[in-house]
């Protein structure tokens, strides 16, 4: 049944046309659905001039029709026009209802159907039961797709400028920066449409306990400790995410290791330089922190909290396997026992085994050449030589790009300059991580007793140590009494000194 038909039988049967409209704003930044309002207004002002009844009005606000998301208020309508709910549509421009194909040729497959004519503000009538009337439809999508594309092209580029100069970007209040300025902007919820007064933020300027947190979070890594404390320590403390959620373990890894905080801009996931607001710590810390969070060895399950030295760090000797241990209680023993995940070898008991590596550990910080396990000192590292060297190579890098996008520069040489650049960006930034590593073993080696200092330190701290200084390995032990008149195979642990 044609548009034209349809609405005959509406006046002959004693009724008006019944209309439905739609409204969409794509981008939203105030909150206040200014853009929909007016846009409601004009469609009802169409409709009365046409005499039609206005039955539902259907709205997607702050939606953008390209980008995929599901848009309710259209969906809604979709399945009202199914049930025969109006004839007509009503949107501001054509651009309003889609900007993709796909949607676009659904629409009309109902509007046939249906019987459903659709008429606009700006470009008037928009005939779908006819040829011409679809060609044109067409033709005003992939027009409005263009410039959709267009338009993401020219955000995504005044992104990248804004990043390259080093100004804050957009998007969510990053943790840690965002001082009130004493000015407010109107926001109105989209849900409840509350209407309420938001302040405006300066990006540049750390938030003081926010950025507090920060640092501490990296002393603590850097002094041995666990993301898993600094989670917990948060939960103490009260805080939360900038959406006020509890933070997590990946929260917690996510923030240490945003370049943001040692007041580097990134584009893209990569560094491009030096960032206009104030840093909260500093670069050599940063990067240290990066480096804890990046060693393979630390890659252990953050589920239940560790309650054994050993637990995943001692390594099963059977050949072929060389896993983690974890500790159970099975198979009925009535003690804690290390055993491989795999289930061959049999346990240990636990408690035995990490104060036999407890003592060998104590024993061998305790010995006079202790000194000689530190780690070299940070002292002999140029961190100011070494941050300009890296901010020489980022802007090697940002040129080689430029040349190679306005195509000065072929593929072949801009492939291999930036890799050059990056294994270069790569050691200075090991260098300025060295200046900044604390060793694990600082606090017990030239301690007056090694047995006291030790028993002081927390388990995270411990495991830190041990994880640093020597590899247990657990071989499967002997049956029956040993020698020394026991039964615990001491021979069974084997250690692998990383140091000395």
């Amino acid at each position: 049944m044609s548009p034209t038909l349809r609405s005959s039988i509406d006046v002959a049967a004693g009724g008006r046309t019944r209309a439905v409209i739609y409204c969409r704003i794509s981008q939203d930044r105030t909150g206040a659905g200014l853009g929909v309002d007016r846009q409601r207004e004009d469609c009802e002002a169409l409709a009365e001039r046409n005499g039609w009844d206005v039955v539902e009005v259907y709205v997607d606000n702050d939606v953008s029709a390209y980008s995929g998301k599901k848009r309710k208020g259209y969906v809604r309508m979709l399945d009202d026009l199914e049930q025969g709910t109006a004839t007509v549509v009503i949107v501001w421009h054509t651009d309003r209802l889609h900007r993709s194909t796909t949607e676009l040729e659904k629409y009309i497959d109902l509007c046939e159907k249906r019987g459903v004519s659709t008429h606009t503000v700006q470009a008037g009538k928009l005939d779908l039961a006819t040829p011409s009337g679809r060609m044109t439809a067409r033709i005003l999508g992939a027009v409005a797709k263009q410039e959709s594309e267009h338009k993401g092209e020219r955000v995504a580029r005044a992104r990248q400028q804004k990043a390259m100069a080093g100004e804050w970007a957009g998007g969510m209040r990053p943790f840690g920066w965002g001082v009130p300025t004493g000015e407010t902007v109107k926001r109105v919820a989209r849900k409840t449409g509350e209407e309420s007064e938001v302040p405006v933020l300066d990006m540049t300027k750390p938030v003081p306990e926010e950025a507090a947190a920060v640092l501490h979070w990296t002393d603590t890594l850097l002094s041995g400790g666990s993301v898993r404390s600094c989670v917990k320590w948060c939960a103490d403390k009260g805080f939360t995410t900038p959406r006020g959620y509890a933070i997590t373990h990946q929260d917690l890894r996510d923030m240490l290791v945003r370049p943001r905080n040692a007041g580097i801009a990134v584009y893209r996931g990569e560094e491009v330089g030096r960032g206009k607001w104030e840093p909260i710590v500093p670069e050599e810390k940063f990067r240290a922190v990066v480096a804890i969070l990046k060693d393979p060895s630390r890659k252990t399950n953050v589920g239940a909290q560790p309650k054994w030295v050993g637990s995943l760090l001692y390594l099963c000797g059977r050949e072929g396997c060389g896993g983690g241990m974890t500790v159970t209680q099975s198979g009925g023993r009535q003690y804690p026992s290390y055993k491989c995940p795999t289930g061959h070898g049999g346990g240990r008991r636990a408690e035995k085994v990490d104060q036999y590596v407890e003592d060998v550990i104590v024993e061998r910080l305790s010995r006079d050449d202790a000194q000689d396990l530190l780690l070299p000192g940070p002292d002999d590292v140029d961190v100011a030589g070494l941050q300009a060297e890296s901010e020489q190579i980022r802007r090697r890098m940002t040129d080689l790009a430029g040349l190679f996008g306005a195509g000065q520069l072929e593929l072949a040489p801009f492939t291999e300059g930036m890799e050059a650049a990056r294994a270069q960006l790569d050691g200075v930034t090991k260098q300025l991580a060295r200046a900044a590593t604390v060793d694990p073993l600082v606090d017990l080696v030239g301690a007056p007793d090694v047995r006291k200092a030790w028993k002081a330190l927390e388990l995270e701290r411990k495991r830190g140590v041990l994880r640093a200084l020597v590899t247990v390995t657990l071989t499967t032990p002997r049956q029956g009494r040993m020698p020394d008149g026991g039964y615990f195979d001491y021979d069974a642990v084997q250690f692998e000194w990383k140091r000395g």
